[in-house]
């Protein structure tokens, strides 16, 4: 498992689809045409993000972080 903690200031602008995902008849794949969803823009902070919405009339909604769950043991813990 992969605990990095590189990139955890940064804020991410996801955009919502517009219509809903439909399963492809050939593979049964859900997908749709909206494009839109998958442009993921970073911001080095929550202002710069805020600002970028309001220039370009983006409605956006904030989701804070989950607050981390550590739960420090021992290796020897994992065999009890």
């Amino acid at each position: 498992m992969q605990s990095g903690r590189a990139r955890a200031g940064e804020w991410v602008l996801e955009f919502e689809s517009a219509a809903p995902k439909r399963p492809d008849p050939l593979t049964g794949w859900a997908g749709g045409a909206d494009t839109q969803e998958q442009v993921v823009l970073t911001f080095p902070t929550l202002e710069a993000a805020k600002a970028y919405a309001m220039r370009n009339g983006i409605h956006a909604h904030i989701v804070p972080a989950a607050a981390p769950k550590l739960k420090l043991q021992s290796y020897a813990d994992n065999f009890r």
